[in-house]
């Protein structure tokens, strides 16, 4: 058989050799494939760590109500639960429960969660929104002088301070004046706020009703208020038809004396209407802090009071926001294992780093796995790489135009396979390997030296 290529066999020779060269420079053993596997596995775990485990945040900007609310009240009570905690909570003053909506939804403000009364959601684009539980009733006060009234529909005509744009008062009070068919400057005169003492304006004579919400009015003005002569507390009479007609209404009863039994106060069984408060959140709000925000709200809401019994609150109700996984996993089972058992900043060091480690167990169990059959393949190939040039070299010897000069040239190439093949590094577990080989390039110079011409023998 004739070689068309002369120059073939010596390309292959060099590339072999140029490769067993590589594999002494980078694949020298066990070690290397390993280090190689984990090298890969680490910076994927680095990737993933730093772009979807970043540390979690020390600070929360809450959104509360103005100077002396109760909103403002409760946020400071939050902010020093979560400093016990290493958590700094910032308290935004604003002019109520709707307004506290509508920072939350506006993405250009930075804010983390807020307080926010049922049935405000309409008007406010909520998708990237969040309840993380109702936390308290807000009733609804209305206090005002004069003969004693017994509907909403009495104050027609009269001069109504119903709070400051932005507050849940406000909002409340259009959407009952418009259940009993009273439009601002028709049927009523509206003012937001009246500047000075309340409680002088209305024995004044300076407005006929007030209507408050914690939200925008601190405890001291509705206490205030109750204690005013000439100052009464109206009654919702008709408290379970609204709150059949405005769902997100709760009935609130405040029985005699509640408030003061000495003075009686109230002197008779009271009903109020008012929604529940939610605590919401912006749905970007890490579930480490989640957990702390709501352990807060159990502290500071559970007690019992005159409108709720004892763990009452903070609940999972159903309404207008979609429920956060995480505060919905918080009620079902408590904080998770890390944060219920090490101080926040340990967890929250401990669960970075299992979020990091955890791709390296899942990539490297597999990948520690495939070593050992890539590491037997790869010694192998050192070897068997060479019978592929020894294989042709011996067909060579099968040319019909083999003489004496060819000869030579052919046991050249052989010593040269043959100094390449003994600087082959391999371990003593494939030793059977490299030794073969060599019994195999012997016998192919026996074939090329015997004094009867290989290509004789050719059948």
């Amino acid at each position: 058989m004739k070689n068309k290529n002369p120059n073939s066999l010596k390309l292959k020779i060099h590339l072999a050799w140029l490769q067993a060269k590589l594999n002494a420079l980078f694949a020298r053993g066990l070690v290397a494939y390993v280090s190689a596997i984990v090298l890969f596995v680490l910076a994927i775990s680095l990737g993933v760590f730093f772009f979807f485990n970043s540390a979690v945040p020390n600070t929360i900007t809450i959104t509360s109500g103005p100077e002396g609310s109760m909103f403002e009240t409760t946020a400071e009570k939050y902010r020093k639960i979560l400093a016990r905690q290493g958590i700094k909570l910032k308290v935004l003053r604003s002019e109520g429960s709707r307004d506290n909506l509508k920072k939350l939804s506006d993405t250009r403000i930075k804010v983390d969660v807020g307080f926010v009364q049922g049935g405000e959601a309409d008007d406010f684009d909520i998708s990237s929104l969040v309840s993380l539980g109702s936390v308290s009733y807000q009733p609804l006060m209305i206090f005002y002088s004069g003969e004693p009234k017994r509907l909403i529909s009495d104050f027609k005509g009269k001069r109504l301070d119903i709070g400051q744009k932005g507050s849940g008062a406000h909002a409340l009070a259009l959407a009952l004046l418009k259940v009993n068919g009273i439009e601002s400057g028709n049927d009523v005169t509206l003012f937001n706020t009246v500047a000075g003492d309340l409680a002088k304006a209305l024995t004044e004579d300076r407005i006929d009703a007030i209507f408050m919400m914690g939200d925008s009015y601190s405890v001291e003005s509705m206490r205030k208020l109750m204690y005013t002569p000439g100052v009464s507390l109206f009654n919702f009479t008709q408290a379970d038809g609204y709150t059949r007609r405005i769902t997100y209404l709760s009935k609130l009863n405040v029985p005699m004396g509640t408030l003061d039994f000495g003075k009686n106060i109230p002197s008779e069984d009271v009903n109020l209407v008012g929604p529940t408060i939610q605590l919401i959140a912006r749905d970007s709000l890490h579930p480490a802090l989640i957990d702390l925000l709501l352990e807060t709200a159990q502290e500071v809401h559970s007690p019992a009071g005159i409108f709720k019994k004892q763990g009452e609150f903070p609940v999972l109700l159903d309404g207008e926001f979609r429920v956060s996984p995480g505060a919905s996993r918080y009620y079902d089972s408590g904080k998770s294992f890390l944060y219920r058992t090490f101080p926040f900043w340990l967890a929250s060091l401990i669960n970075r780093s299992i979020a990091a480690i955890l791709p390296i167990a899942i990539l490297l169990i597999p990948g520690l796995k495939i070593i050992p059959v890539l590491y037997r393949w790869r010694m192998r190939s050192r070897v068997y790489r060479w019978y592929r040039v020894l294989f042709a070299l011996e067909r060579d010897t099968f040319s019909p135009s083999m003489d004496d000069e060819k000869r030579k040239a052919l046991l050249e190439r052989l010593d040269h396979i043959e100094r390449t093949v003994n600087k082959i590094i391999v371990p003593a577990s494939f030793g059977d390997l490299l030794y073969a080989l060599r019994g195999h390039i012997s016998f192919v110079r026996a074939r090329l030296l015997s004094p009867v011409s290989p290509a004789e023998t050719e059948p």
